[in-house]
């Protein structure tokens, strides 16, 4: 059984003994993986090369007993199953993430689910959140374009502090990126937008702005994306007027 929490804060795990806590996880989620998760995920379009079919509720309980450790972390991720890789967000310490750790698993991402659990409980704690958003959101790959948007839209929720100025230096990366007819890549896209337009008054005018001249597009994708954040923004300000 993994260890707890506790005693994983104890002193640093040698290589040895993260070895030993990666199989013994690995045989944790082999033990309360099934084929009926498995199938249910794939109808969600959850798939991945190496997967258990482990519920998320039972991921984040072993991950409470594993404890913080980055090093753990990052050997999870190594072995390439689906359901340690969505450790890793929960194991690893934001502080910790490097540049080019980032860079590195977000281009391992395989599917939407992995993509978003780490954006939305591990990378939006980074200092660096802000700096791979830019990055991301020019690179060709479909997961790594998605964790561009997907890590925005973690950050206009998750982000007390950043002012909005911040925000609205990334307006300009969802429209280009609007343009963009993947499916995994318009939906976060839209998330973003419609996230950043509803974290403070000043952003949601500068959001709708946005999303008015995509619903006017001539071209399906932006125009999808434009017509669904103006949809829920004017909605939004709807309720707050009733």
């Amino acid at each position: 059984m993994p260890a707890t929490g506790k005693s994983a804060q104890a002193r640093p795990r040698t290589r040895r003994e993260i070895q030993l806590e990666v199989r013994s996880a690995l045989a944790w989620l082999e033990k309360h993986g099934s084929v009926r998760n498995r199938e249910g995920m794939a109808r969600y379009a959850i798939t991945a090369p190496k997967v258990f079919g482990v519920p998320m509720g039972k991921i984040q309980a072993l991950a409470r007993r594993l404890g913080k450790d980055h090093a753990l972390a990052a050997a999870l991720w190594e072995t390439g199953w689906y359901e340690a890789r969505l450790l890793t967000a929960f194991v690893a310490e934001p502080g910790r993430l490097t540049s080019a750790e980032m860079d590195r698993w977000c281009r391992d991402f395989d599917n939407w689910a992995v993509c978003d659990t780490l954006c939305f409980h591990l990378f939006d704690r980074s200092p660096l959140a802000f700096r791979k958003v830019s990055q991301w959101a020019g690179r060709r790959p479909e997961f790594v374009r998605r964790a561009a948007f997907a890590l925005l839209a973690s950050l206009a929720l998750h982000d007390k502090k950043t002012p909005d100025a911040a925000f609205v230096r990334c307006l300009p990366l969802i429209e280009t990126a609007a343009e963009d007819e993947r499916n995994f890549v318009k939906k976060a896209v839209s998330w973003a937008l419609r996230g950043v337009g509803k974290r403070s008054p000043h952003l949601k005018a500068s959001a709708t702005a946005v999303a008015r001249r995509l619903a006017e597009s001539k071209r399906p994708a932006p125009r999808w994306v434009g017509k669904g954040a103006l949809k829920e923004l004017t909605r939004t300000a709807q309720r707050r007027r009733e």
